[in-house]
C-alpha cells in the first residue's frame, strides 16, 4: 500500500481527508472560485502547507476550462475543480463540458447544501446529481458520511483516469467539517479500496499488428492522420511515416506530434485546415489513423477509396469516423513500435512523397504571400506568420475558437517540443486564457503565447488578465504574450453566415465594441502594444517575446479578410457573393481581397 503524502492533521475533517487522498493520485493542484459551500475546502487547502495549491480565477467556468488544460499541457494526471454549491457548480459546467469532449480526466468537487437542509428549498440548493449527471456521467456521487471518502475518492479518480473523462463528487457543507475516518472498519457495509492508478492498454494482440501491417504495406499512397492520442510518440509517428513513404495531416490538438517544417506533413485538417491535407486524403489509397477522432467525416477519403488501420488506446472510438479494415486497441508508442517491426525497410523516395512535398510547398508560399497582401488596416494572417519565424522551441500555445483557430492551423509551423492546445471538439470561445493560465501553473519556466479574437477576449479574457496580473511574479519566465485579433466583428460567425446562408454580416448580432485592450493591460500592471500597421508587426513580436512581464497586443486587423476553407465550394462563392451584393458592411474589403475561384 503506498504511503500517504503527508500525515493528516491531529482532529482531521473530511475535508483534510479528501484533500490528503486526491494528492495520492497526483492532485495537487485545484482551479476554483470560493464560496461558502466549499469553506470546510478550503480551510483543509491551507492547512497542507502548500503541499497543495488553490488557484484563484475569475469565474468558475475558467476554473473548467484550465482544469482540462492542466492534462493537457502536462500539469498532472488529473485536474481538479473545486467551486461552490448552485451557481458556482453551474458556472463550471462549460469548462468541463471541454474536457468530457477532449478526454481529459478531470474530478469536480462541488460544495452542495448542508445534509439537515437539503430538500428544503435552502438558499443555492440546487439538484447536483442531476445537474451534473450527463457531464459527470462516468461516476457522480455524493459524499454523505466520513467513511465514504476513499472509495468515493478513489473510484472518481480511477474512472476519470480509465475513461479519460469528467468525474464529480458533491460536498455537503456539513459533512466536510465531520471528523475524518480515515481507516473504515473492517466491516459489513464498508470497502477498503487502493489509490494505485489502474495499468493502461499498451499493445494489441500480434496477429492484429500483422493484419494492419499487411495492409498498410500494400499501399502506394499512403496518407497518416495524427491527434491528441499520438502526442508522446513523435518519434515513431515520424519512423512509421517514413517507412510507408507516406504524407502526415494532423487533427488540431494533434499539431506538436510533428514537424510542420517537414515537406511530407501537409498541416491541419479539417474546415479550418491545408488544401494539401484536403488533397493527401482525397489521393490516398491506404489511411493509417492514431489517436484521432476528427469528426468532419467529408475531409477523410471517400468510402471504399482506401484501405484504412486506426490505432487507439480506446476501444470503443475505433471505426466511428471511417470504414477501418483492421481496429488496434492500444497506446500510440508501443503500438507503432510493433507496427514497426512487422512493416520492414521502407520504400525510400516515392513519387507519391514529391506529389506531397510539392503541394505542401506551394500551399505555404501561397499563404505567406497572403499574409503580405494589403489589409485595412493590418493583415491577421500578417501577425501570424511573423510569429512562426519567432516562435521559441520550447513555446506553448494556447489558442481559441474563431479566425484565429484558421490562422493558427495554417501559418504556425509548431514542432516537437512545444505544447499547443485549444477546446478541440467543444469549440468554445473562451478558452485561451484559462488554457493559457493552466499551462503557465504546469511550466512556469516556458514562455507562453495566447491567440485570442475580441469577441473570446470579452467573454473573459479580459477578466482573466486580472488572474495574470496576480500570479505573474510568481513564474520563472514572466513571458505571457496575450495578442488581441481586433476587428470588431464576430468575424467567424459572419463568414459563416455568408457563405452558408447568403446574408450580410448582421451588426446587431456580430459587431463589438472597440477596446483598447493593451491599455486594460497597462492598467493592470502588464506591458501593453498596439498594432495599427504592418510595419509594426516583427518589432512587436521581438519586444514581447523579450519583456520582463506579460504583454497584451492590441491588433486592429481587417474583419473583412476572408477566411475560406481548403476547398471552396461553387454553392459558398455563390453565397458570400449574394451576401455582398444584399449590403454587407464589409463588401469594400471583401472585393478587395476577391473571392477565389472553384
Amino acid at each position: 500500500m503506498p504511503a500517504d503524502p503527508w500525515p493528516l492533521p491531529r482532529e482531521a475533517t473530511v475535508a483534510d481527508h479528501i484533500v490528503q487522498r486526491l494528492a495520492c493520485w497526483g492532485v495537487r493542484r485545484y482551479f476554483g472560485f470560493p464560496g461558502d459551500g466549499i469553506n470546510g475546502m478550503t480551510s483543509a487547502l491551507q492547512r497542507t502547507n502548500e503541499q497543495a495549491q488553490f488557484v484563484q480565477v475569475r469565474h468558475e467556468e475558467t476554473a473548467g476550462f484550465a482544469a482540462s488544460a492542466h492534462v493537457k499541457y502536462g500539469g498532472g494526471p488529473i485536474g481538479a475543480v473545486l467551486v461552490t454549491s448552485g451557481p458556482g457548480a453551474i458556472h463550471a459546467l462549460n469548462g468541463l463540458y471541454d474536457a468530457k469532449l477532449d478526454h481529459q480526466p478531470v474530478v469536480a468537487l462541488l460544495g452542495h447544501t448542508a445534509l439537515t437542509a437539503e430538500g428544503g428549498g435552502y438558499y443555492q440548493e440546487v439538484d447536483l446529481l442531476a445537474l451534473y449527471k450527463d457531464v459527470a456521467a462516468a461516476f457522480l456521487a455524493q459524499l454523505d458520511h466520513p467513511s465514504q471518502v476513499r472509495h468515493l475518492v478513489d473510484r472518481a479518480c480511477r474512472t476519470a483516469l480509465a475513461r479519460r473523462t469528467v468525474t464529480a463528487l458533491v460536498l455537503p457543507l456539513d459533512v466536510q467539517d465531520l471528523a475524518a475516518m480515515p481507516n473504515p472498519p473492517h466491516a459489513h457495509g464498508y470497502y477498503q479500496t487502493s489509490s494505485v492508478p489502474s495499468s493502461g492498454p499498451t499493445v494489441p494482440p500480434e496477429e492484429a499488428v500483422r493484419q494492419a501491417a499487411e495492409v498498410l504495406r500494400g499501399g502506394e499512397r499512403v496518407a497518416m492522420l495524427v491527434g491528441q492520442g499520438a502526442l508522446g510518440a513523435e518519434n515513431e509517428v515520424r519512423e512509421v511515416a517514413h517507412r510507408l513513404g507516406a504524407g502526415v495531416a494532423t487533427a488540431l490538438l494533434g499539431m506538436t506530434v510533428v514537424d510542420h517544417r517537414e515537406p511530407w506533413v501537409t498541416g491541419a485538417i479539417g474546415l479550418l485546415g491545408t488544401r494539401p491535407s484536403w488533397q493527401l486524403m482525397n489521393q490516398c489509397d491506404r489511411l493509417l489513423i492514431v489517436g484521432s477522432n476528427m469528426p468532419y467525416s467529408e475531409f477523410y477519403p471517400s468510402p471504399g477509396q482506401a484501405r484504412a488501420v486506426q490505432i487507439d488506446h480506446d476501444g470503443t472510438q475505433l471505426g466511428l469516423r471511417y470504414p477501418t479494415e483492421v481496429n488496434l486497441t492500444g497506446d500510440a508508442a508501443p503500438t507503432l513500435r510493433a507496427l514497426l517491426r512487422e512493416l520492414g525497410p521502407g520504400p525510400g523516395p516515392t513519387r507519391w512523397r514529391q506529389t506531397i512535398a510539392g503541394a505542401t510547398a506551394a500551399w505555404r508560399q501561397a499563404q505567406r504571400d497572403l499574409a503580405e497582401q494589403e489589409a485595412d488596416p493590418v493583415n491577421p494572417q500578417l501577425l501570424y506568420t511573423s510569429l512562426s519565424d519567432r516562435l521559441p522551441d520550447d513555446v506553448m500555445l494556447a489558442v481559441d475558437c474563431g479566425t484565429t483557430t484558421a490562422w493558427y492551423a495554417r501559418h504556425l509551423r509548431v514542432r516537437p517540443g512545444m505544447l499547443a492546445s485549444l477546446s478541440g471538439t467543444l469549440l468554445s470561445m473562451g478558452g485561451a486564457m484559462p488554457y493559457a493560465l493552466a499551462a503557465k501553473f504546469a511550466h512556469p519556466d516556458r514562455p507562453l503565447v495566447a491567440l485570442i479574437g475580441d469577441g473570446a477576449m470579452q467573454m473573459n479574457g479580459i477578466n482573466e488578465l486580472i488572474t495574470v496580473a496576480k500570479y505573474w511574479r510568481g513564474w520563472a519566465d514572466p513571458r505571457f504574450v496575450v495578442l488581441v485579433l481586433n476587428n470588431r466583428d464576430l468575424a467567424f460567425v459572419s463568414w459563416e453566415q455568408r457563405s452558408t446562408e447568403g446574408t450580410p454580416m448582421f451588426p446587431d448580432s456580430q459587431q463589438l465594441p472597440d477596446i483598447a485592450y493593451h491599455r486594460w493591460g497597462e492598467v493592470l500592471g502588464l506591458r501593453g502594444e498596439l498594432v495599427d500597421r504592418p510595419d509594426q508587426v516583427p518589432d512587436v513580436w521581438d519586444r514581447a517575446l523579450r519583456a520582463d512581464r506579460p504583454t497584451v497586443i492590441n491588433a486592429l486587423v481587417d474583419p473583412a479578410e476572408l477566411m475560406m476553407p481548403p476547398h471552396f465550394t461553387a454553392e459558398q462563392v455563390r453565397k458570400t457573393a449574394a451576401a455582398v451584393l444584399r449590403g454587407d458592411t464589409d463588401w469594400a474589403g471583401i472585393v478587395r481581397r476577391g473571392l477565389p475561384s472553384v
